[in-house]
Parts: structure tokens; C-alpha cells; sequence
């Protein structure tokens, strides 16, 4: 990997700010991970089952691109690339599945050449933290959706030095006619 690649690495906290809810611990300004001890709440694909669909926008210095499939067979289908100066920075496969009553973000990263950032066996998990209206947490990741047509995700990412920022991805929900 990388040190871009590694700057880009998602991670959760060690250390978190004063809880904000039962349960919630807050990670950024607009993120949340589980406070130890704690269940996710219960959730259902259904209660992600808008995100389907094609979404662009800025995003790391370039443009970035995300396509959710519709629930089908227990999961949702993700792809995610990072095109900048012309040229793809990095992809992702996500899914997002149910998991003992609850949510779980799965990702891994791959550079342009399909090489994979994380171990053969592992990927980047983000359980379910809370739901609220149009507002759904993931640890460390946030969806804040705007009607049907706008999403901004807000995205903790660890630098190199240990510091945690908080990262934007404003989307708009591409139409078909415009692809």
C-alpha cells in the first residue's frame, strides 16, 4: 500500500469524544461508533434500500462515483472509484448486509491495477449505529440524505500521523440520460 493509500485507510478511533448517545460515541462531528459494550440497533435492508442507484460528486480532489444495487438475496452491492486528472485513483467493492438483526458495511480497496489494499481475508467493516430521518451511522461513516435526489457522506479517516479528519463526498443522484 501505498502512503496516499495509507492516508486514505479507514479507521475507527482508539480514543472518541464524550458519548452522544446510549450507546453512540462520537468519532467526528458527524460520526458515531458503538460505545464498548454496546448492540447496534436493529435494521433491516429495507431502511437502506433508497441508497440504490448511480451517485456522483466531488470528492479527494478528484470525482468520485458510487452504484448501489437494490436488496436482492440478503445484500446490497456496491462499486466506488476515485477518477483524478483523468485517471482512477483507487476502487472499492461494498456490501451491505444484514447481520444478527442489524446492518454491517462491508468495503475493500483496490488500486487501479485491481491489487488489493487489505489482507486476502479481511475487509473494512462498519457496523450500524443509529438511524434517524435521513441520517443512517455507520462507525466512523455517515449517510445524510436530502430528498431522493442528494447524499453527503461523511467519512473518518486516519493520516499517517494518527490524526482523524472528517472527509465530505457530496453526491447527487445521476440520471440516467446524463451517464
Amino acid at each position: 500500500m501505498t502512503s496516499g493509500n495509507r492516508r486514505l485507510a479507514l479507521a475507527l478511533l482508539l480514543a472518541c469524544l464524550p458519548a452522544t448517545a446510549e450507546g453512540q460515541e462520537r468519532v467526528t462531528e458527524r460520526t458515531l461508533k458503538l460505545a464498548p459494550g454496546a448492540e447496534p440497533p436493529q435494521a433491516t435492508l429495507a431502511d437502506m434500500a433508497w441508497l440504490a442507484g448511480h451517485w456522483v460528486g466531488p470528492a479527494l480532489g478528484g470525482e468520485a462515483e458510487e452504484i448501489w444495487s437494490p436488496p436482492k438475496a440478503g445484500a446490497m452491492m456496491g462499486m466506488y472509484r476515485l477518477v483524478r486528472d483523468g485517471k482512477p485513483v483507487f476502487y472499492e467493492f461494498q456490501t451491505l448486509v444484514e447481520v444478527s438483526g442489524s446492518l454491517v458495511l462491508r468495503l475493500k480497496h483496490f488500486n487501479p491495477d485491481l491489487v488489493g489494499w487489505e489482507e486476502k481475508q479481511k475487509s473494512v467493516e462498519f457496523p450500524l449505529v443509529g438511524l434517524g430521518e435521513g441520517i443512517v451511522q455507520f462507525e466512523g461513516m455517515s449517510f445524510h440524505r436530502e430528498g431522493d435526489a442528494k447524499l453527503t457522506v461523511y467519512l473518518a479517516i486516519e493520516g499517517k500521523d494518527g490524526t482523524v479528519h472528517e472527509e465530505a463526498f457530496s453526491y447527487t443522484r445521476a440520471r440516467p440520460d446524463k451517464q
